[in-house]
């Protein structure tokens, strides 16, 4: 059995001996006295800690396992028995990885659908403001201030300073906060930014509303959910064009 496994189930005996001998005469608790007594002390805390995050992230998917039968399991493992065979041990902790796994996959479909459906009505209520407009492929954009210089093409390189949120307006990144503009070729970016970004002239400032499919689609960017509508403020400070 692996290591962390086996610091999971030493935790649980830990976390549960007193709760499952309430009635029982309680022992004094050792004193931390030396260093070794205080490492000793700092691994049952650290794997306590792990053995919290387990359990929530298993209770998320109604697994139920029973404090009694993990320490129970816990007692035979340090006496050197079991009432399982060590295949059939095996065999059981990978149906449980798999069914972990499983849910996992079934809560994070359901969370994407979720955000498309959200998105959808997100971008039909922007869609029906004043100065918005919605292109071909679908992306929403509003002049917030226009200019008269060069627009750029999809193979040159733009210098732009822009602010992304979600739209609950959570910032996911800022080029302004961090206080230092960004250069990239604008073919080499989502296509809703490619899109967009050939609409500006330099110097002028859009609002960019870009639906999934136009961003990142149902891949997980951990800051971005799958399915999110993007809201980008840009900045078109400058194009370097392609030789």
């Amino acid at each position: 059995m692996r290591l962390k496994t086996k610091l999971t189930l030493v935790a649980v005996a830990l976390l549960t001996l007193s709760a499952c001998n309430k009635t029982e005469k309680v022992e004094p608790a050792p004193v931390l006295d030396t260093e070794q007594a205080k490492q000793a002390y700092s691994l049952g805390v650290s794997a306590g800690r792990y053995l919290q995050s387990t359990v929530e992230e298993y209770s998320k998917i109604t697994v139920d396992l029973k404090a009694d039968l993990i320490l129970r399991g816990v007692q035979d493992g340090i006496a050197g028995k079991s009432e399982l065979s060590e295949e059939d041990i095996q065999q059981l902790l990978t149906a449980l990885d798999e069914t972990y796994r499983n849910e996992q996959t079934k809560l994070a479909e359901a969370a994407a659908a979720s955000a498309k459906a959200a998105g959808d009505a997100f971008l039909a209520e922007n869609a029906k403001k004043e100065g918005v407009i919605v292109t071909e492929s679908g992306l929403q954009y509003e002049v917030v201030q226009a200019a008269e210089g060069a627009k750029p093409a999809a193979t040159d390189t733009v210098k732009v300073h822009y602010t992304g949120k979600l739209t609950d307006g959570t910032v996911f990144d800022s080029s302004v906060e961090r206080g230092e503009p960004i250069e990239f070729p604008l073919n080499r970016v989502i296509p809703g930014w490619t899109e967009g970004v050939q609409l500006m002239s330099v110097g002028s400032k859009f609002r960019f509303t870009i639906p999934a499919e136009l961003a990142y689609g149902d891949r997980d960017m951990g800051t971005i959910p799958p399915n999110s509508v993007l809201v980008f403020d840009v900045e078109l400070l400058d194009v370097v064009k392609a030789e």
